[in-house]
């Protein structure tokens, strides 16, 4: 089916228009993606700097309840529309549809709509996709309702694509089959007729197909169209963690005496969040109620898709700063709401250390307690304490392992440093044990370094 949207936008400058996902990534030589509508709505300014946008997306109808019907597409095609009509495979029009909830984080959303002789669809199980295995992507590319194309499952769990920002749950099936503006939305199906995918978007340089798309998995969108059809909003479990996959830094998991390929290495932990005086810092979580986990991605939606309240007994890895290698125990955590922004800032109050340069030529970098003048100098937080990186030497192990100027160093091996002269004398007394772990924070968050030590 087509779905085609009006909306008010108040922005300034050029704003995508709702299929513009199916096209904006990797434009060529790095110039600004096409704002063109190819389906040929146009943009009407209006007064106040807002203006109108009209564009054009599919979806398709996953239940029928006497002649209401509900129907499951992207975010980015109906989420904010004012005004929607429908366009059905055997021609029919319908106005007046409804947009029942919409979630920005998995962009996905729910639209209702009101006909005669209107069928479901089939949920599928996507968590049975095997690479390789032969789809059709149906929708409305162009406008052309009605079309269908096929291919395989070219790849499956793909995550940092780059489509839903920081906050968003990105675990894609890849896939060949043809799909291109106006497709967005659209069902995904096996040979049997199951849905199994929302298509959502393609990496193209062209802005036209080019044999890699991107299509949510129906079991992660089932339940987040219960949440919008039930409820209007999606409302998610929160653990309030820093994470990262053990098999992005084997040399933090190594360090820690931690030997296994999967897991997740906790970062840091929000204050006052469910899992703080619960987890720590350098924990590997390893299991959730028993069962494996093996990613960040992995993790996060299986604790987003818990209800705030329920108790979950994880099985984490812990190693004591004074021991060789560490022992998995059991850790309860009450999970509470998943706030709307992740983000926002923390504020983190702790007097401030006299200023002093202090060298580390082991790991190519020079420390420094934090002054009222390097505050100015890095943007660093009020009351910063600890060793602020002055300057990294290029090609260094500390260059190496992402350190910058303008980080601040507040943990040596686990252990609280509060100036440069500490911090260096515990980087000094490390020599020789292999990697030296360092808590960093910078504007972006706090984040394990690992730092191989050189002789």
């Amino acid at each position: 089916m087509k779905i085609e949207v009006h909306k008010t936008v108040k922005a300034p400058g050029n704003v995508p228009l709702p299929d513009d996902m199916l096209r904006r990534f990797f434009p060529p030589n790095g110039q600004q993606p096409d704002r063109n509508n190819d389906e040929g709505g146009d943009d009407e300014a209006g007064p106040g700097g807002s203006f109108e946008q009209v564009g054009t997306g599919s979806g398709v109808v996953m239940e029928v309840k006497g002649r209401t019907g509900y129907i499951l597409t992207n975010n980015h095609v109906a989420g904010g529309a004012s005004e929607m009509s429908v366009t059905l495979a055997d021609g029919r029009r319908i106005n007046d549809a409804k947009l029942v909830g919409a979630d920005p984080k998995t962009d996905l959303a729910v639209v209702q709509v009101e006909a005669d002789d209107l069928k479901a669809a089939k949920w599928g199980d996507s968590n049975g996709l095997q690479q390789g295995d032969w789809i059709i992507a149906f929708g409305a590319p162009f406008g052309y309702v009605g079309s269908m194309t096929h291919g395989i499952v070219s790849a499956l769990n793909r995550n940092q694509v780059g489509i839903l920002g920081q906050q968003g749950y990105e675990d894609f099936i890849q896939v060949d089959a043809p799909i291109n503006p106006g497709n967005s939305g659209g069902p995904l199906v096996n040979l049997h007729g199951d849905v199994v995918g929302v298509n959502t978007a393609i990496a193209s340089r062209s802005g036209g197909f080019q044999g890699i798309g991107f299509a949510i998995p129906i079991n992660e969108a089932k339940w987040v169209y219960t949440q919008l059809k039930e409820h209007h909003k999606v409302t998610r479990g929160w653990l309030g963690v820093a994470i990262r996959d053990v098999s992005q830094d084997p040399d933090t998991a190594k360090a820690l005496g931690y030997d296994k390929p999967t897991g997740v290495i906790v970062q840091d932990l929000v204050p006052e969040s469910p899992a703080n005086g619960k987890l720590k810092r350098y924990d590997v979580i390893t299991a959730i109620n028993g069962q494996p986990v093996r990613s960040v991605t992995e993790l996060r939606n299986r604790v987003a898709e818990e209800a705030p309240g329920n108790d979950l007994k994880m099985t984490v890895y812990r190693k004591a700063k004074n021991e060789e290698t560490g022992k998995e125990q059991q850790v309860d955590v009450k999970l509470g709401t998943q706030p709307d922004n992740l983000l926002a800032s923390q504020n983190k109050n702790a007097p401030q250390g006299p200023g002093n340069a202090r060298g580390s030529q082991a790991l190519g970098m020079r420390l420094a307690t934090p002054t009222q003048e390097l505050a100015q100098r890095f943007g660093l937080p009020d009351g910063s304490t600890g060793a602020v990186v002055i300057s990294v030497t290029p090609r260094s192990a500390a260059e190496k392992a992402g350190l910058r100027p303008g980080d601040i160093i507040t943990q040596v091996d686990q252990e609280p440093v509060k100036n440069a002269q500490e911090a260096s004398d515990k980087i000094s007394k490390h020599a020789g044990k292999g990697a030296v772990l360092l808590y960093v924070e910078n504007p972006a968050g706090g984040h394990i370094v690992s730092v191989p030590v050189q002789k």
